[in-house]
């Protein structure tokens, strides 16, 4: 009867049940400082990562607070353009009464007001 396993199946069975020669004491002492070495590797690598994403965590906190202090900003500054805009239109629609039909001088004083809103 023929052999149930495949060529590469054998190879890997055959592999599998064959014993490693022993190490000698300096192999195994060699062995074991480079596991050391990169399991020290592996927790550096885990420090840098867990101290990037505080890094990040950080970066990205002070970013929204100075978009809420720009925000803040944005907001003083057109509420100081939105009084301008409404003393300028108080301003002319006084100017139009009391000018009359005088469209020059409105003009001009209207001129005024809106440079110094700017």
């Amino acid at each position: 009867m023929r052999d149930s396993f495949c060529p590469k199946e054998r190879m890997v069975a055959t592999m599998a049940t064959k014993k490693r020669p022993a190490l000698s004491g300096e192999a195994k002492a060699a062995y074991s400082e480079i596991q050391k070495q990169v399991g020290q590797l592996r927790k550096s690598i885990a420090e840098i990562q867990k101290t990037a994403r505080k890094a990040e965590q950080k970066i990205e906190a002070d970013a929204r607070a100075r978009i809420r202090d720009l925000r803040k900003e944005a907001r003083v500054q057109l509420d100081a353009v939105e009084s301008r805009r409404r003393e300028a239109s108080r301003t002319l629609k006084n100017l139009t009464g009391a000018a009359g039909e005088s469209w020059r001088e409105i003009k001009q004083s209207a001129d005024v007001i809106l440079s110094d809103a700017r």
